[in-house]
């Protein structure tokens, strides 16, 4: 059955960075936030690793814009996502706890989204960029942050696997979200 011409859920945007971020610029945080804020602006959810550092301020930026937040947890209760992973409950309208530990809650993070948003991480960021890479879909790198963007050209590069046309690029969120949201656009083309 095809949607009705009206149907329109609304886009899920993971945006994906380190939980610690000693390592990243120092305006990081603060483009992280306006992340949040430009993905709430387009009526977009945020998705994240229900976690501290960049996904966090994200999160802030989308509750601050009025916007959804969601967290995919590593946990499998509330308690343990505060006792054991001593990870924030704050800024998030929901967290689904997996259970499955930072390499299963990355895949159902990435699975979850329609688009990925790569910001200043580490290696499990890495392993985020790398199941959205596999998976082909949507994926936009904030430049300017430090950490894995500054590495995430060379490695599709490296990786030959041919030119690949969803990975965007920019160091403004408003418009690298932008970008991102005509990817999935493209993608979600749907013929009714």
């Amino acid at each position: 059955m095809k949607p009705s011409p009206h149907y329109h859920l609304k886009y899920k945007i993971c945006v994906s960075g380190a939980a610690e971020t000693g390592h990243c610029s120092h305006d990081a945080l603060d483009k992280a936030k306006e992340l949040g804020r430009e993905i709430a602006a387009h009526e977009a959810i945020l998705i994240t690793g229900a976690t501290t550092g960049f996904p966090y301020w994200a999160a802030r930026g989308a509750k601050e814009a009025n916007g959804i937040s969601i967290g995919i947890s590593p946990a499998t209760s509330e308690k343990e996502h505060v006792e054991k992973f001593e990870l924030p409950l704050d800024y998030m309208d929901m967290i689904v706890y997996t259970g499955f530990g930072y390499p299963g809650r990355n895949l159902m993070l990435t699975r979850a989204s329609d688009a990925v948003i790569i910001g200043c991480g580490r290696m499990g960021t890495l392993n985020e960029f790398t199941i959205a890479f596999e998976d082909r879909k949507p994926i936009g790198i904030l430049l300017g942050v430090g950490g894995t963007t500054d590495w995430i050209e060379e490695i599709i590069r490296d990786s030959h696997r041919g030119a690949d046309t969803s990975v965007v690029y920019d160091a403004d969120p408003k418009i690298l979200v932008e970008k991102v949201i005509e990817l999935i656009k493209e993608e979600k083309m749907v013929n009714v």
